[in-house]
């Protein structure tokens, strides 16, 4: 029987650009931390919009905050400030604990803050009066957007490949490795040498994989040696994601107690609570003052409606303790989550978990395991992500109860069953 949902996935297929595939479901609403498809389906989510929607879905203060912005003033150019735009900088540098003299470029979304890294990186190099300071050292695995530059950063060769040739001087050498680091941060055979070291504080394409500990700090250490910037994508793991406000000041992905703070920093998902929105952070006076004016621009950056949602969610988890509820229901989620014999491994950071599925009993599924499970997941009223064949990736709302996350434990077992065998995990 044709459904409302049916009607409206066969118009999007004969209207929209194919590079999402088809969309798993049509939604129409969202309260908290669930989602109603067209159908009038409920489903728990714990993907946040790939850790965009960090209040939940529409959360009083950023419908507020929205409806009063757009009520007075929406877009005005850069040609024009507001003050909702001034406010969220000076809050991010605050939370940032940012020296003086840094600065907040604003763009649309995270591919865009971190192409704007990217010129940053380029802009650095060009002040070397050697003309060698070209090379741009990112990671193995790391994801950093689908546009040019920021694909250039970007590992994965099947986003890569339909595109090239992409911009050069990019190399990626395998992340967590510090010989490996420093070899390349070392002239090349005709005396190049490296503008930039970019790189993710976790990696949440590859799984919620972060990195031994200290090499944050080493990172920190062999960049300032040789004279490249820190650049930290911090798309995902930034605005509270980890249970502090940024990756870089976090002991659990650091493995110190003591921030490790780069010389700049990208932002986005999070930040502007569903809203789009992106950033750049630009460390101190001396990398705040590499772009300079007409040197790049935006014509919704930073626009009066998305700085006052990210007001919002900023002022939001201040006043509602979420860092530290993140924290405490992170690590509780992990614990549970680890003692199931259907998991191999769990990392977490936060509400930020990757979760390794055991090898099934039964057969594995085309596509592998947990996609299936994502498939089973959803029949069951529960929206999950699989970064591959055998990893589940949970970056639920920050509001989540902890309740929710224990339910969504204690059905895992019956989801790999689903996946497994067919059978209905409700």
């Amino acid at each position: 029987m044709s459904t409302t949902q049916d009607a409206l996935l066969t118009r999007y297929a004969d209207s929209l650009t194919g590079v999402f595939g088809r969309p798993a479901r049509v939604l129409v609403r969202g309260e908290g931390v669930h989602v109603w498809d067209a159908d009038g389906r409920r489903y728990t989510d714990l993907l946040a919009g790939i850790a965009v929607n960090s209040l939940g879905h529409a959360h009083p203060a950023v419908v507020r905050a929205v409806r009063e912005q757009i009520a007075g003033l929406g877009h005005v150019s850069n040609l024009f400030t507001s003050e909702p735009q001034i406010r969220l900088a000076e809050e991010l540098l605050a939370v940032a604990d940012a020296p003086a003299g840094s600065t907040v470029f604003f763009a649309n979304s995270g591919t865009e803050a971190n192409e704007a890294a990217f010129k940053l990186a380029r802009r650095h190099g060009g002040q070397d009066p050697s003309g060698s300071r070209t090379r741009v050292i990112a990671l193995e695995r790391a994801f950093h957007g689908r546009t040019m530059g920021a694909l250039a950063l970007t590992h994965k060769k099947a986003y890569r490949a339909p595109f090239e040739p992409l911009p050069g001087g990019v190399e990626h050498v395998p992340g967590g490795d510090v010989d490996a680091l420093r070899a390349a941060l070392a002239p090349d055979a005709s005396g190049a040498t490296v503008a930039a070291v970019v790189l993710e504080p976790v990696q949440g394409e590859a799984g919620v994989h972060g990195w031994p500990v200290g090499y944050l700090a080493q990172v920190r250490a062999l960049t300032r040696e040789a004279g490249a910037l820190m650049i930290l994508d911090e798309v995902q793991s930034g605005m509270g994601r980890t249970g502090t406000w940024f990756g870089f000041q976090n002991p659990s992905v650091t493995g110190s107690d003591d921030p490790v703070l780069p010389d700049a920093f990208t932002l986005a998902k999070g930040l502007g609570g569903g809203v789009p929105i992106g950033a750049l952070v630009c460390v101190g006076p001396e990398v705040s003052g590499l772009l300079s004016a007409g040197q790049h621009g935006t014509t919704f950056g930073g626009n009066p409606l998305a700085t006052a949602a990210g007001l919002a969610v900023l002022e939001t988890i201040r006043s509602e303790g979420l860092l530290e509820h993140v924290r405490a229901a992170g690590e509780r989620a992990a614990k549970l989550l680890a003692d199931l014999p259907e998991v191999a491994a769990v990392r977490a950071h936060g509400l930020w978990i990757g979760v390794d599925l055991a090898a099934p009993r039964g057969p594995v599924p085309d596509g592998g395991l947990a996609p299936a499970v994502v498939a089973a997941g959803l029949e069951a009223g529960w929206i999950l992500n699989a970064t591959g064949p055998d990893t589940l990736r949970l970056a639920p709302p920050l509001i989540i109860a902890a309740e929710d996350l224990e339910r969504f434990v204690e059905l895992l077992p019956a989801l790999v069953a689903a996946a497994t065998t067919e059978g209905d995990p409700s």
